[in-house]
């Protein structure tokens, strides 16, 4: 149709905010299919859809009214709140790109996130204020829009408003903002094998299309009553769960964490029929007394994710919840983060596969030239899908790299077989996933090696009954240098997140390597596999 005519700058204007469907607009359109049905449950309050939808608007106005339009970056540090869920859906109606900020970073950790993000406000809440404080000083951020969710009753103070106040205070009615399918509206931080993490830029069309491929392949739907334990500032509870909810009107109760008696509890109290957990969650959830004396009989669906999960385990949640159909999602940050799916009637008998591609996702496992490889055969996984994010922010090099020939690379080696299911057999840049949380073992290496007397480190995963793989350092010191686990414990403390620290150290006189010098972690994790069942 080249000889159609354009239309005026005002009428092209028109049509697209006419055809918008951002993220914004979601939670928007819910409201006005359900507006009196139940949205949110978070501690004493219960918002319905119209009512989370007007604190939404209000909350974006107060941000507007700050200084915050499109394009600008909000950092959020907090545990999972009802202020979490409307600034989620404020900044993206209003433009604004969210930056999520987990909580168990320390203050140079977060400092460098705020810093790299260019970010001109943060959010915190009482119990991290401190360390928001040196972050912002880690990053020289003297100014901006500073916000504190009050969840522990503290009075906002200083430089720090108290959030409460936006999502009560500002203008009620939708701030006008045009905002396109490929704007980008979240920024996620994920560790990679770098010493610092990248920065992926999310956008509506990205987490839209990921949101359908949920619905359809993970059998959602606008009835659900779904519990939010995971951290929100992780895209799998966020995107793959919360935001899906939103979406289709399904109700969503909201837990500050992953705390095993108050989700038993919470299922018990609110007719729970949908529950996302990693395995290390499930398990806590199986061993923990209440389960077998709390009425868990409204849990229809389960899902897990980040990891495996254990065939005994697999066996034993379906004998104990035979009413539950489960899910496995597997992805990434870049995907939005779902890839593929393991559907319910496929758990036992494909157990421990990925599954196959979801319904947007076009999936392949490449050699190291792209090709792809035979049935059978380890590879590379790559994937075409909207899903895929718009790249990481301020870096070419590593976005060009990661979707080099038109697929996005995954950096995880895996195994596609006959039938089109896909093993995840190996990380390619020896990323840890421990308790639902990526660690890149070269960050952890970085920083042991900055403790005087450490002449080598080798940072690998091992396989590890609760946390699935426990991070594990190899440690070889210098000649003449006596180190003990105390002094590795005590510097890891200061220099990294808990969840990054290594569970296990081991003394070595010397590494394995190759010809090439290259630390064989292969060997490493062979040799030292068994220090979970050892007990050491």
């Amino acid at each position: 149709m080249s000889d159609v005519v354009p239309f005026s700058p005002e009428t092209t204007a028109a049509i697209a905010r006419a055809r918008q469907h951002t993220l914004g607009d979601l939670l928007h359109r819910t409201a006005r299919r359900y507006p009196d049905k139940l949205a949110v449950v978070a501690g004493e309050r219960r918002a319905t859809f119209a009512e989370f939808d007007e604190a939404v608007n209000r909350c974006a106005n107060s941000l507007g009214s700050r200084g915050l339009a499109k394009g600008d970056r909000l950092a959020l540090l907090s545990h999972n709140s009802w202020e979490f869920a409307v600034l989620a859906f404020a900044t993206a109606r209003l433009g604004v790109v969210l930056v999520p900020v987990n909580f168990m970073l320390n203050a140079e950790e977060i400092g460098f996130i705020l810093s790299h993000s260019g970010a001109k406000g943060l959010v915190t809440e009482d119990a991290l204020a401190v360390t928001a404080e040196k972050a912002l000083a880690v990053a020289g951020l003297t100014g901006g829009v500073r916000g504190w969710i009050a969840l522990g009753g503290t009075a906002a103070s200083g430089d720090w408003e108290d959030v409460g106040t936006w999502i009560t205070d500002g203008a009620p009615d939708a701030p006008q903002v045009a905002v396109a399918d490929d704007d980008p509206l979240r920024l996620m931080y994920t560790s990679g094998t770098e010493s610092r993490p990248k920065g992926v830029m999310l956008s509506s069309k990205s987490l839209t299309s990921q949101y359908v491929s949920c619905i359809v392949d993970g059998g959602m739907t606008a009835d659900d009553v779904e519990v939010h334990s995971l951290p929100m500032y992780h895209c799998a509870q966020l995107d793959c769960f919360f935001s899906v909810d939103v979406y289709l009107g399904a109700t969503s109760v909201i837990l500050p964490g992953a705390d095993a008696a108050t989700i038993l509890a919470t299922i018990e109290a609110e007719k729970v029929t949908k529950l996302f957990c990693p395995p290390t969650v499930w398990i806590s959830l199986l061993r923990h007394p209440d389960f077998d004396t709390r009425d868990l009989s409204s849990l229809r669906k389960g899902y897990y994710g980040a990891a495996a999960m254990p065939v005994e385990v697999l066996r034993e949640l379906q004998g104990r919840l035979p009413e539950v159909r489960l899910w496995n999602f597997y992805g990434q940050t870049e995907m939005s983060p779902l890839a593929t799916i393991l559907r319910p009637e496929e758990q036992l008998p494909m157990a421990g596969s990925a599954g196959r591609a979801s319904l947007n996702v076009e999936t392949l496992v490449v050699d190291d030239d792209d090709n792809p490889v035979p049935v059978g055969e380890v590879g590379e996984i790559v994937h075409r899908s909207p899903h895929a994010a718009l790249g990481y922010y301020n870096d070419e090099d590593r976005t060009a790299a990661a979707f080099r020939n038109g697929w996005f690379h995954s950096g995880d080696l895996g195994v596609i077989d006959d039938n089109g299911y896909l093993a995840v057999v190996d990380r390619k840049k020896d990323m840890i996933k421990t308790g639902g949380e990526n660690v890149a073992s070269r960050e952890v290496e970085e920083a042991l090696y900055l403790l005087d007397g450490v002449a080598e480190v080798a940072v690998f995963g091992i396989s590890h009954p609760h946390w699935i793989e426990a991070v594990t350092a190899v440690v070889v010191a210098k000649p003449g240098v006596e180190l003990t686990r105390e002094q590795v414990d005590a510097h890891a403390r200061e220099k990294l997140a808990g969840y990054k620290r290594p569970k296990y150290v081991v003394f070595a006189d010397a590494l394995p390597k190759n010809p090439s010098g290259k630390i064989l972690k292969k060997d490493l994790r062979v040799e030292h596999g068994n220090l979970a069942a050892e007990g050491s």
